[in-house]
């Protein structure tokens, strides 16, 4: 119960605030990735997992007001008691927009982790199989090369993947293995 919740209980918080399927497989998916970079890196696995797991909780109430984004989640959690750590990295994925700056490995891996996941949910629904199973790091990368494939998705912030000592290889391996054990959650 590092952060200050169980899984479970940030599964059902995040179902109370999420009512889009697509965003709570995001969040899952980004939790699966953050918990193998924190594993990777020698970090706090059950927290790193908390915040990639609650990363956009208020995202379905802030999508049109980005300033807000995470600062709404930063209240909730702050009158919860969640731990500090778990606040800051939410925030860190929203950086640009709320005028905080992104320097901990946590608030790093989030936002390069969160990121990534549009990028192999993009590549995983053009294979003939529409799953992640079987995927490797050189059909991510060479997507990530045709600039209008996924055009949302930002490459600079996936980039950032370098701030962690991680080569993009890895990076993607790691990312695509920590979803793979995820794919029946995310339908992929």
């Amino acid at each position: 119960m590092e952060g200050g919740l169980s899984r479970t209980e940030a599964l059902d918080l995040l179902r109370q605030h999420l009512k889009a399927d697509t965003l709570i497989k995001h969040s899952i998916a980004t939790e699966a990735i953050m918990r193998r970079l924190a594993e990777r890196l020698g970090e706090d696995v059950e927290l790193w997992g908390l915040v990639g797991l609650l990363h956009d909780l208020d995202f379905e109430s802030t999508k049109d007001t980005p300033e807000r984004h995470t600062l709404l989640t930063a209240d909730i959690l702050s009158q919860m008691n969640i731990d500090e750590r778990v606040i800051r990295g939410i925030k860190g994925h929203n950086a640009e927009h709320i005028g905080f700056e992104r320097a901990t490995p946590l608030e790093i891996g989030l936002t390069c982790a969160e990121t990534v996941t549009g990028m192999i949910v993009a590549t995983a629904l053009v294979r003939p199989d529409k799953r992640i199973e079987g995927m490797k790091p050189k059909s991510v990368k060479k997507k990530m090369k045709t600039k209008d494939f996924a055009r949302a998705v930002s490459r600079e912030r996936i980039a950032e993947h370098a701030k962690l000592g991680l080569e993009l290889d890895e990076f993607l391996d790691l990312s695509i293995g920590a979803m793979q054990e995820v794919s029946d959650e995310l339908g992929l």
